[in-house]
């Protein structure tokens, strides 16, 4: 009886409720950590395109976001090579064993793939400074001005500049910090909205029910605008986690879809180059589409 109450009491304290440092409260676990992206594949070729992702995001992310450590080690080269010209030989000898026996640091990864357990969906955690939409929409205009994916099998990026468990009080919370963080950047502009939801694996809550949590969230004075909206609010839900981002251009962009992007590019010999291949191309990009 006594361990029954104890275990009680251990779990009890396990429960309680959790809270952020601006005083919100968290609701939930998750594994999916945000902000990130959303990468859908083909269906069996979810490890080949986390790597090819990695490659793709980390040189993208290398031209907008230059490491302030990366200068410090060039400076800290220079620095080292004007010394050596100065020394002599057996010095300049005994100093490149000792950098040799010297370890090596890495700077610190900027993506993390996130475990799905999910056919044909891939989840990239994007670390400060990357910002996922910022990192995306590059990656697509980089395909429409080449007509080059650079990748083989990936279908389509989706950022979230945050993620949360999928119930409507972290939801909503999530927007807060969304929608404060883009139009605190916009203070005198009025912006006409679409709400872009999309819900895989998840019936919870109705899709009516969550665009309308989002649409309250929504600072007043911005209006919803079904046929010409400047911006585009993204919601994506899946399985027990919902992510929100911001984004220009969804609908001319082809909604971020990498395959359309290039075929619609005016370069149809760079579109052929990067697909997958002429024999297995079409078969394996029909077994990756989902609903």
């Amino acid at each position: 009886m006594s361990e029954g109450k104890r275990k009680f009491q251990g779990d009890d304290k396990k429960r309680k409720k959790k809270y952020r440092s601006d005083g919100t409260p968290i609701w939930g676990k998750r594994h999916v950590e945000g902000p990130g992206v959303w990468v859908s594949c083909v269906k069996g070729k979810e490890k080949q395109t986390v790597g090819e992702i990695y490659e793709l995001f980390e040189s993208v992310a290398a031209e907008l976001w230059a490491k302030s450590e990366d200068k410090g080690v060039a400076s800290h080269d220079s620095d080292a090579e004007n010394e050596d010209a100065n020394l002599s030989l057996e010095d300049q000898i005994a100093n490149e064993i000792s950098a040799m026996k010297r370890p090596r640091t890495h700077p610190e990864q900027r993506f993390a793939n996130c475990q799905t357990n999910t056919p044909c969906v891939v989840f990239i955690s994007c670390k400060p400074p990357v910002n996922p939409v910022d990192l995306v929409v590059k990656c697509i205009r980089n395909i429409e001005e080449t007509g080059v994916t650079r990748t083989r099998y990936v279908h389509r990026l989706v950022p979230v500049s945050g993620t949360c468990v999928a119930n409507l009080p972290e939801i909503q919370s999530l927007c807060q910090r969304v929608f404060g963080d883009f139009f605190d950047q916009h203070p005198d502009t009025k912006f006409k909205y679409k709400i872009e939801l999309r819900v895989r694996n998840h019936t919870t809550i109705d899709r009516s029910t969550l665009i309308q949590h989002v649409a309250q969230s929504v600072p007043e004075g911005h209006t919803v605008d079904l046929e010409n909206p400047k911006l585009f609010i993204l919601v994506e839900v899946f399985k027990s986690i919902c992510g929100i981002s911001i984004v220009e251009d969804y609908y001319r962009l082809h909604k971020f879809n990498v395959m359309e992007i290039a075929n619609g590019s005016k370069k149809p010999d760079a579109v052929a180059e990067s697909r997958v291949g002429p024999a297995t191309g079409k078969e394996e990009a029909g077994k990756g589409k989902t609903t």
